[in-house]
């Protein structure tokens, strides 16, 4: 009798215990893969999501509050700056393009902010790509009244909304329908999906977020953020000396991207612990199949001696139990790629739901061949401790009848 057939009538004889075992190892392997993919994959989809912009400018306060509220539109604003520092940081030459952002409104729990035209007309989101409209065909105008709005493609999405509808705002980040604005707006546009921040916001004219009702008359021209594309990467040091280092009243969140990776670093341990308990279910896996195989190795001690008997060699049976320990270890491994994708897929969404920005599920990664492989050699390490003792059996011993 061959190895292979050893090892293949031993496994349909344990058929429920080696699906048991085979099932943790799925978990431990697609929950390793995933926790690692997620881990890698946000942290380089949030440091380069910045949506085309070098820096944000706003009022005294975080870098970090900054940069999600403008960039990420997560955070509520640190404050409103007026509408001259826009036209002065606009005005500098180290400044490629300046465009004004005004939040503090929402739809049905999306954020409304207001901007000008030229966020959609001129600025690039990603290298050689700009803003379009997928239906609709214009962006919104900023003419003094206008009460038009261009929709991201998941807000729209989410909230059935198609061009020609019509809405009304809700004061404040959060949704309350008891806090709706007079004011009636009309979707002139959907955006093309960016796989960005973008697609989760609804956009209307500037001058409609600071002359809604309901909004503090004295504050009618300020703006919430400036988004500032530089000339030059060495032009951000020249302005973080400006307003950061000489200055005492604004904040310039430069450089994005690095920002975004300090958030990163405060939260590693969480990405940490993640990764521990994952390890920690990869053991018990291992665990779990010397236990599965070494406890069956009372039952059959003697079909081994038989084996034995007819010519079977030490180290062929030795052979046979580690091959069946590393079978269920591929067995495992292979049903946790489908563990991986379905966990990863979920956290993708709830990613995008959350933040706009977008995780690639189908991205390739050593891990996701070298963490299926490590368990597999864990799974065969596990097995030879039950593989000694299958080599150890006493062939007279074990076929000696008992009375």
């Amino acid at each position: 009798m061959t190895t292979p057939l050893i090892v293949y009538r031993s496994l349909r004889q344990h058929a429920l215990s080696t699906v048991i075992t085979a099932g943790s190892i799925a978990l431990a392997c697609g929950l390793l893969m995933c926790v690692w993919m997620v881990k890698t994959q946000s942290l380089t989809a949030f440091t380069q999501t910045t949506t085309g912009f070098d820096a944000v400018l706003g009022a005294r306060g975080s870098k970090l509050q900054l940069v999600l509220n403008a960039i990420f539109h997560l955070e509520a604003s640190p404050g409103n700056l007026p509408w001259a520092d826009y036209e002065m940081v606009k005005r500098h030459p180290a400044v490629k393009t300046a465009i004004p952002l005004a939040v503090g409104d929402n739809l049905r729990g999306y954020r409304i902010a207001g901007t000008i035209p030229e966020l959609f007309e001129k600025v690039e989101f990603a290298p050689g790509k700009k803003f379009a409209v997928a239906a609709g065909g214009k962006f919104f105008s900023d003419a003094a009244g206008a009460r038009e709005a261009v929709v991201g493609a998941f807000a729209a999405q989410r909230l059935g909304l198609k061009v020609g509808d019509t809405f009304q705002p809700f004061h404040g980040l959060a949704f309350d329908e008891k806090n709706k604005h007079d004011e009636t707006y009309t979707i002139v546009g959907i955006l093309t999906a960016t796989n960005t921040p973008v697609d989760r916001v609804v956009w209307i004219p500037i001058k409609g977020v600071q002359t809604m009702s309901g909004h503090d008359a004295k504050a009618a021209t300020d703006i919430s953020a400036v988004l500032i594309q530089l000339r030059t990467p060495s032009a951000g040091f020249m302005l973080d000396m400006l307003y950061n280092k000489q200055g005492n009243r604004l904040t310039l969140a430069y450089p994005v991207g690095a920002i975004i990776a300090e958030l990163f670093g405060k939260i590693a341990w969480f990405d940490q612990v993640l990764t521990l308990v994952a390890y920690l279910v990869a053991l018990v896996a291992a665990g779990s199949v010397l236990a599965s195989i070494y406890n069956s190795m009372s039952a059959r001690r003697r079909d081994l001696a038989i084996l034995r008997a007819l010519g079977a060699r030490r180290r062929m049976i030795f052979g046979a139990v580690v091959a069946e320990a590393a079978c269920i270890g591929v067995l495992g491994a292979a049903a946790g790629y489908a563990v991986y994708f379905a966990l990863l897929t979920g956290v993708a969404e709830v990613i995008r739901a959350q933040t706009g920005v977008v995780l690639d599920v189908g991205a390739k990664h050593a891990v996701l061949w070298a963490c299926p492989l490590a368990m597999v050699a864990l799974c065969a390490l596990g097995g030879v401790v039950p593989a000694i003792k299958a080599y150890r059996t006493p062939v007279a011993e074990t076929l000696t009848p008992t009375s």
